[in-house]
């Protein structure tokens, strides 16, 4: 979830006070928001970056109290694309002005997200390089840090999603028009991320199954790509979906996704993540219990109760460890927790 609370990309207080109480909670995995791998692909000036070596020391300073909770902490690795230029939701939500330090976003195509959205500059072949430069030295820094997984954002709209959707991918070069130009920018970063990252630390992609709009990405689709995510070494696809169009008719209903994550986890034989509308502790073990999700990803539902994972133990009456401090609050048979030690290799 971004928090729209960064200076040039760094981390801060903030973001350790929120991460750390999502370990606090136990959490067994705590993913940073959307973290830009360039300056340009921040999709408002106040995202969260991993494009420079001075961010490291304060992402690395939350990976060890993360760790130190017992929870293991995940980055994601992302590039706004065409969604990027814009203010913090909460300063109104608007392309930023020249006075503001406005920048010009990259896309596969010169087609704006919508018309208050800025007009993209499409990347030419030298762009589409540094792109999967942009990946990899991310990727580096990541590890720098601490971090024990790497998820690499290819949802929601943003660049890999545009490279990947026809309804804003409209190249005739080798990255555009059929499926196989297509998908080859997400496999060619997941290709250069894999190369820096140790095979024994996970590595997940996050996916729209589908753009919700005819002529556009495809549930179909999203099965093929996970199949080549599978032979490049990725650990796990999460399913989410929407975001690459305005005015999607989308079902919004509890656990609307799910069906992703289980079709794509029997079919392309590659564990998975089911997301979006998972509210209840019941509702995501049985996800779970019935193989139709690897995982359960939690968003805004831990926004609302950073303690979720200690009331669900509670709920469904499993052991749970708590934060020594906290022991004397803990339902009977809780235990103190242990801080985790990283694997390796």
């Amino acid at each position: 979830m971004c928090e729209y609370s960064s200076d040039d990309g760094f981390a801060n207080d903030w973001h350790l006070v929120h991460l750390g109480a999502r370990a606090q909670g136990g959490a067994g995995l705590v993913l940073t928001e959307a973290s830009a791998v360039t300056a340009e692909g921040r999709i408002s000036d106040r995202d969260l970056g991993i494009y420079k070596d001075e961010h490291i020391p304060m992402l690395s300073r939350i990976v060890a109290f993360i760790h130190s909770q017992g929870a293991h902490a995940g980055v994601q690795l992302a590039h706004a694309g065409r969604k990027a230029n814009r203010t913090a939701p909460f300063h109104g939500e608007r392309a930023l002005t020249p006075e503001e330090g406005a920048w010009t976003p990259v896309a596969p195509s010169a087609i704006a997200f919508a018309p208050d959205y800025s007009l993209p500059q499409a990347l030419d072949q030298q762009g589409i390089e540094n792109v999967i430069e942009a990946f990899r030295a991310a990727t580096k820094r990541a590890l720098a840090a601490g971090f024990d997984v790497v998820e690499i954002h290819a949802a929601h709209g943003y660049l890999l999603h545009e490279f990947l959707s026809p309804l804003s991918n409209q190249r005739s070069d080798n990255y555009g028009g059929s499926f196989d130009n297509r998908v080859r920018l997400l496999l060619q970063v997941a290709g250069v991320v894999r190369e820096e990252w140790p095979m024994h630390l996970p590595l997940f992609v996050r996916i729209s199954a589908t753009d919700w709009t005819d002529g556009g990405w495809t549930i179909d689709d999203s099965v093929e790509l996970a199949r080549r995510l599978a032979v490049l070494g990725v650990d796990l696809v999460d399913c989410s979906s929407g975001g690459n169009v305005p005015g999607a008719k989308i079902p919004l209903a509890p656990g609307y996704q799910v069906d992703f994550a289980a079709r794509i986890r029997r079919e392309a034989e590659i564990p998975t993540a089911a997301v979006g509308l998972i509210t209840g502790a019941g509702q995501a073990n049985k996800i779970v219990e019935r193989g139709e999700a690897d995982m359960v990803f939690l968003a805004r539902q831990m926004l609302r109760d950073p303690y979720f994972p200690l009331h669900a133990a509670a709920e469904l009456g499993e052991p749970a460890s708590w934060p020594k401090q906290y022991l004397r609050a803990a339902p009977g048979g809780s235990t103190e927790r242990q801080p985790l030690k990283r694997p390796s290799a």
